[in-house]
């Protein structure tokens, strides 16, 4: 997902007053949370009995009534003895009938967002079929892509063009499933019937497309791949569609659909070239794009763009950045178009079951922007973007990087978990400081995890294994506390020589990490603890002795000498 620039620019305002002396400790007791925050966030009882094995999909939309009509055939198994499950949808969309596959009636009590049907008695690794039957008017969104909701537009002329976003708001805002994050379906039917002047567009493979005899058109999506909620996406307008192919290294052929407004056909068909490119260099750091079958499309939407699988959402009016600003003035790429798709590896092949870690998804993803300049320009391209979003306007240190779990947290009120998390990567990439294995080991993370649900323990315990080091001060500091390491020192001479005394100051008691100090002339690696370390040197020299801190993000303080 992309983030708010008039956010950001809203929380520098602020920024002077506050502090980043925060442990997530602290984060937790800053906010309350009721039961409907863990009914949404945790995987309680009556979802933990089940696996979701498929969805099928089926609504018509009605743009003028701003309606939406359907039901979800939702295949499941029995992960114990059980009868009941824990579904969701808002409190604001009518639940019409809940039934089994023979149309018996099934009963179901509401809680809020959340309602929960008694199914007939399954024993474990029993497979059931439920049907929900609903309707309603779903959320407007306000500000698209960062509230959820449907965002009702008009193109040239007048005819409709209908998007939906709804990462963190949840998915049951819009479609009744099971709106955790950690239980994915194996595949899914998605059929949308929309007035057959307009065309709708969503996830994985166009099956067909018939326009009925009550002047609707359904169209009928096929996803072959896991999918997370959020995830399930529609567009709806008069587009105008063209394709092309990727080929691999292999002679592999990927499939590129793109459905852009009429009127930016031309535009698009240039723009989008650089596509092609991109998906080589993901490919080369990372693997094959993970839903070959599906193919990948660009969808054209009326707000800024989500990492849709297989559909990104584009809404960049085909400006180079971020609505032609925010990266480097020479460089000259789509911001969206490389951002959203970095998250296909990350975000949509990998996925997190918590909002809380939604950092694997956006310091990754946040990351690969950096890779992909490396890429297509080389190390110190990477280097020089890296440090161009090193500010405070970017980089605030207003909360810990991991949030708080089971309560499907999305309060985050900075971009730390995009730009911190990101020279996160950086710094831990410069710490481990062998490129050779600093890619293999992204590559052989992502590869072991490719289309399933991780957490941070997952890729900690991975940098560790592969290293052979134990990072989990590091990981400590970095992730778990606001506040970042600095590094104290002061020079001095003794009997003629000059001296180097150093140490951490940092909120994690045994944190310890490598870094590289002295003169552009000679610099040296050295390997700081809290503790203080002495180290002669050649040169004393006050103005000449720097820290690169273009490889590490800490805090850098010189100090007297006591």
């Amino acid at each position: 997902m992309t983030f708010s620039y008039k956010i950001i620019l809203f929380l520098l305002c602020i920024l002077f007053v506050t502090t980043e002396c925060w442990s997530q400790k602290d984060f937790y007791h800053q906010f309350e949370f009721s039961s409907q925050d863990s009914l949404r966030g945790t995987n309680g009882p009556f979802r933990v009995n089940n696996d979701i094995l498929h969805y099928d999909l089926s609504i018509q939309v009605d743009p003028e009534q701003r309606m939406v009509i359907g039901k979800n055939v939702i295949r499941f198994k029995a992960l114990e003895d059980l009868s009941k499950i824990q579904l969701d949808l808002f409190e604001n969309m009518e639940i019409v009938k809940v039934l089994d596959l023979s149309g018996n009636e099934l009963s179901y009590e509401r809680n809020g967002n959340a309602f929960f049907v008694s199914t007939p008695p399954l024993q474990k690794d029993e497979e059931d079929t439920i049907v929900v039957k609903y309707r309603g008017n779903p959320l407007t969104a306000e500000n698209a892509p960062w509230d959820g909701g449907f965002v009702w537009e008009q193109n040239e002329g007048g005819t409709p063009w209908i998007g939906v976003a709804c990462e963190g708001t949840g998915a049951s805002l819009w479609w009744p499933n099971k709106d955790y994050l950690g239980d994915e379906p194996d595949s899914m039917d998605i059929t949308i019937s929309v007035p057959a002047s307009l065309f709708a567009n969503s996830n994985g493979n166009l099956i067909s497309r018939k326009v009925l005899d009550n002047g609707l058109a359904k169209h009928h999506w096929k996803v072959r791949y896991p999918i997370n909620n959020y995830n399930v996406t529609l567009n709806i307008a008069v587009y105008k569609h063209f394709s092309d192919f990727y080929v691999n290294k292999n002679g592999d052929s990927l499939a590129l659909d793109y459905y852009v407004l009429p009127q930016n056909f031309d535009k698009a068909k240039e723009h989008f070239q650089q596509v092609k490119p991109m998906l080589a260099c993901y490919e080369d750091i990372f693997g094959k794009y993970p839903f070959w079958e599906d193919g990948f499309a660009l969808v054209e939407t009326p707000y800024l763009g989500m990492e849709h699988q297989s559909a990104i959402a584009y809404g960049n009016g085909y400006q180079r950045g971020y609505r032609g600003g925010m990266i480097p003035k020479h460089m000259n790429w789509d911001y969206i178009i490389v951002h959203e798709t970095g998250h296909e590896y990350f975000g949509n092949s990998i996925s997190v079951a918590d909002h809380a870690e939604m950092w694997i998804h956006e310091s990754f993803t946040t990351y690969m922007e950096a890779l992909y300049v490396e890429c297509t320009a080389g190390y110190q391209e990477y280097l020089q973007y890296m440090v161009h979003f090193r500010n405070r306007l970017y980089i605030q240190n207003r909360q810990p990087i991991i949030g708080p779990l089971d309560v499907n947290w999305t309060a985050w009120n900075s971009s730390d978990h995009y730009f911190k998390g990101s020279w996160i990567l950086h710094t831990l990439r410069n710490s481990i400081n062998d490129d050779v294995l600093w890619f293999d080991l992204l590559k052989s993370f992502y590869q072991k995890h490719k289309k399933s649900i991780v957490r941070s323990a997952d890729f900690f315990n991975h940098v560790n294994d592969k290293t052979g080091k134990d990072f989990t001060s590091f990981f400590n500091q970095y992730f778990y506390h606001a506040s970042l390491p600095t590094f104290e020192y002061y020079l001095s001479e003794t009997e003629g020589k000059s001296f180097l005394n150093y140490k951490w100051s940092a909120a994690v008691k045994d944190f310890d990490m490598p870094i590289e100090v002295g003169p552009k002339s000679g610099y040296i690696r050295i390997d700081p603890t809290t503790s203080w370390q002495k180290l002669e040197i050649r040169d004393s020299d006050k103005k000449a002795f720097r820290v690169r801190r273009e490889l590490f993000l800490i805090n850098v303080k010189e100090v007297k000498a006591p």
